[in-house]
This record gives structure tokens, C-alpha cells and sequence, in this order.
């Protein structure tokens, strides 16, 4: 399992037209994306910081959304600043430990 961490600033735009982009119909685009099991969005309460922490299946599979068309709109929006991903091996047995919620590691940790 893969974390991908994404966080960027946006400007020249105010909160309350920013907070219209976020939709359903946004968010159920995630849900098509190859080998995502979730995605938690994330929103800075004091000021223009968003981003999101995905959990893939694979490393193959963030690269390949990393890049994909939704982090190309991302780049070449002029609203959108300081983008920063990182990738992150998930360390399977201490997040079992842990209760993360990722699929499949209660029994990984089970079973050793």
C-alpha cells in the first residue's frame, strides 16, 4: 500500500468561490481512479492550504495518477500554488497496530 500526500495553496480567489469547486460530482470522479481505495480531502482552516492524502493499492498506480490528467489540471491551473506530493510506503504491521484504516491490515497483523 502507497500514500500519497498532496497539498497546494490557491489564490486570487476567495474561500467562498473556492468551497463552490467542491461538489458530489467532483468527488465521485475519485472513485474511477485505477487502484484508489480512499481519499481524505483536507482544507486549512485559517488559510488558502488544501490538499488530500490517498491510499493506493500500489506504487505503480499513484505514479501513474501523479502523472495523469487530474494532477495536470492541478499543475496548469493559474489559481493553484506551492504544489507538493510526496509518496509514502504504508509500514503494514505498526499501522495494524495502530488501527489505521486500510484495507486488509487487521488480518496481515493477525496472521504474523
Amino acid at each position: 500500500m502507497v500514500i500519497l500526500q498532496v497539498n497546494y495553496t490557491y489564490s486570487g480567489i476567495s474561500r467562498a468561490d473556492w468551497e463552490k469547486r467542491y461538489t458530489d460530482e467532483v468527488a465521485t470522479k475519485f472513485l474511477s481512479v485505477d487502484g484508489l481505495a480512499w481519499k481524505v480531502w483536507l482544507d486549512a482552516p485559517d488559510e488558502p492550504r488544501v490538499g488530500g492524502i490517498y491510499l493506493f493499492e500500489s506504487m505503480a498506480q499513484a505514479q501513474a495518477y501523479l502523472d495523469g490528467p487530474i494532477v495536470a489540471r492541478l499543475k496548469s491551473n493559474p489559481a493553484i500554488e506551492n504544489l507538493e506530493t510526496r509518496l509514502f510506503n504504508v509500514r503494514e504491521r505498526m499501522s495494524a497496530i495502530t488501527n489505521a484504516p486500510v484495507p486488509g491490515l487487521t488480518l496481515a497483523a493477525a496472521a504474523e
